[in-house]
C-alpha cells in the first residue's frame, strides 16, 4: 500500500525554523545534507520525515520554483513499490514531471497544481528516538 512518508517546507531561515519545530513541537533532527541547489534539514516526530529546505541564493532550477518563490509547503512524498510504473501512471493523468530525467525521487505537479514526489519503499526510515 502506498503512503505519505515525507513533507517538505521551503523556508527562508533554516536555523530559526529548525529551532521552532524542535522546541515547540519536539521534532528531532535526523540529518542535514546538501542536495543539488539546496540544503535539506530532515526532522522527524518518529513517524514522518519532515524536511526544511533552504535553496541557494540565485538558484533557477525548476524544483526551486515549483511551488513559488516564497516560503511554502514545497511538496510531499508518496512511497511506491515501482517508480517506473507509478511514473507512467501519473503521466497518463497529464501530470508534469518537474525533476530532471532519471532523478529519483520523481517530482511532479499533480492535478490541482500541488507538487508531490514518488519515492521508493524505504527511502525514509523511521528514526529510533531514545
Amino acid at each position: 500500500m502506498t503512503r505519505i512518508v515525507h513533507l517538505a517546507l521551503k523556508v527562508e531561515d533554516l536555523e530559526k525554523t529548525t529551532e521552532f519545530y524542535e522546541k515547540v513541537f519536539g521534532f528531532r533532527e535526523v540529518e542535514t545534507r546538501k542536495t543539488r541547489d539546496h540544503l535539506s534539514r530532515h526532522l522527524s516526530d518518529g513517524a514522518i520525515d519532515f524536511t526544511l529546505i533552504k535553496y541557494d541564493a540565485g538558484t533557477e532550477s525548476a524544483e526551486s520554483k515549483a511551488s513559488g518563490e516564497k516560503p511554502c509547503i514545497h511538496h510531499f512524498a508518496i512511497e511506491v513499490q515501482d517508480i517506473e510504473k507509478s511514473t507512467a501512471e501519473i503521466k497518463s493523468y497529464g501530470c508534469e514531471i518537474i525533476s530532471d530525467p532519471g532523478v529519483i525521487p520523481v517530482k511532479f505537479r499533480a492535478p490541482g497544481g500541488t507538487v508531490a514526489e514518488l519515492v521508493p519503499v524505504g527511502r525514509y526510515k523511521k528514526p529510533k528516538f531514545a
